[in-house]
């Protein structure tokens, strides 16, 4: 499909429909943000029942830094998704076994969805169980779930395993998203992906 040249300065991609499925699904239940297996997810407009990252707004952190740490703002990041594809990719770059979901906090975990972590903000997912989804875009690794990973694998040097995830993870750590309509995920669920129409603007 090739570029539709708009102007100067912008480019149009036009809407598209991509289709996928849910590997596994999981849930934050305790004070941090690493996640166990579930059965499904319950999710209303604060994101799922029951997760850590629950709620309709959140802190402003590093990702905001126009804001004061602290302030309150919309929670666009109530559920974090990864692809199965993904996760090898950055296990392969590191050298090492795996790279589990639960490890780095992951919500959901996708198949057959090529270059995941790529979809452009505002792309929707449709789950066949009732759950709608909105995106936000690439999610860039950090050093807490390098961490994690340093120690589900028993590393020497926390520090060193970290700094490899942040490296290894680019472009590949996967999606946040939040609930635009309430409902519910579960594993072996077919997903419908809508990428609405892009319009690139570049000076």
């Amino acid at each position: 499909m090739s570029d539709l040249l708009m102007s100067e300065h912008g480019k149009r991609l036009p809407a598209r429909k991509l289709s996928g499925s849910v590997r596994s699904v999981y849930i934050a239940t305790g004070q941090n943000f690493l996640t166990g297996k579930a059965d499904g997810l319950e999710c209303d407009s604060g994101g799922i029942v029951g997760d850590y990252h629950h709620g309709h707004t959140r802190k402003a952190g590093g990702r905001e830094p126009w804001y004061e740490r602290g302030t309150p703002i919309r929670n666009d990041r109530q559920l974090s998704l990864v692809s199965r594809v993904e996760l090898e990719k950055i296990a392969t770059a590191m050298g090492i076994e795996r790279v589990a979901p639960e490890w780095i906090g992951a919500n959901i975990v996708v198949d057959d969805i090529a270059d995941f972590t790529l979809l452009p903000a505002g792309t929707v997912l449709f789950f066949e169980s009732g759950l709608t989804l909105k995106l936000n875009g690439v999610n860039a690794p950090c050093k807490y779930a390098g961490v994690s990973i340093a120690q589900h694998i028993n590393a020497e040097n926390e520090a060193i395993v970290a700094l490899s995830f942040v490296k290894a993870a680019k472009y590949l750590r996967g999606q946040t998203g939040w609930v635009e309509r309430a409902g519910q995920v579960k594993a072996d669920d077919k997903v419908s992906v809508r990428i609405s129409e892009q319009v690139f603007y570049a000076v």
